[in-house]
């Protein structure tokens, strides 16, 4: 391989990746005066495909005005494709010891990526299907809560230093890691 493909195919570290999504912030402010977030365009969806009959006010508004944030999306879901399909890492995920050590008890197998991916949640049945739309239900009610979702309050909301930004991102970790240390093994391993 040469170079190039080398750093195509490789993952980025932080300090190349982070700065890029930080200068985003005030790229996207002093191009168009936009806020960095992905979570309003399913209300943006929502409003385009409203059937007329329906009559919700939250959705009545012109989301025209809004199709930059949507192509944003496209562009992230079309960038996500290219970076996982298309220039995926083909070595194994770099894990520590202590990492493998922790998969390994809970029954993942190692080395490829989609072994990390239970079946105890993720294969067809209701009982999955009803944990996974529940979980979305929660997320889209969180997200529409706090004003916004992860990326728009860490990223845009602490950037311009707003303290409920920064309530919300600890809300938001604080509830990630309780979900992960256990509510995800609860269920999972039940």
């Amino acid at each position: 391989m040469t170079e190039l493909t080398d750093w195509l195919y490789a993952p980025w570290p932080w300090y190349a990746a982070g700065p890029l999504i930080g200068l985003m912030v005030p790229l996207m402010l002093f191009i168009g005066n936009r806020s960095f977030g992905i979570s309003n365009n399913l209300r943006h969806l929502c409003a385009i495909t409203q059937p007329q009959k329906v009559d919700v006010d939250f959705f009545k508004y012109n989301w025209k005005e809004h199709t930059w944030s949507l192509m944003f999306v496209i562009g992230t879901a079309l960038g996500g494709f290219i970076a996982g399909v298309v220039f995926a890492n083909p070595e194994p995920i770099a894990l520590s010891d202590g990492a493998k050590e922790m998969f390994l008890s809970w029954g993942f197998l190692l080395p490829g990526a989609m072994e990390f991916v239970p079946d105890e949640l993720f294969h067809a049945s209701v009982r999955n299907y009803t944990f996974l739309f529940a979980s979305g239900v929660m997320v889209g009610f969180g997200t529409r809560y706090a004003g916004g979702c992860t990326s728009g309050h860490a990223i845009t909301g602490l950037a311009s230093m707003q303290l409920p930004s920064l309530y919300a991102v600890l809300g938001i970790f604080g509830g990630g890691l309780l979900a992960s240390w256990f509510l995800v093994p609860y269920v999972l391993f039940g």
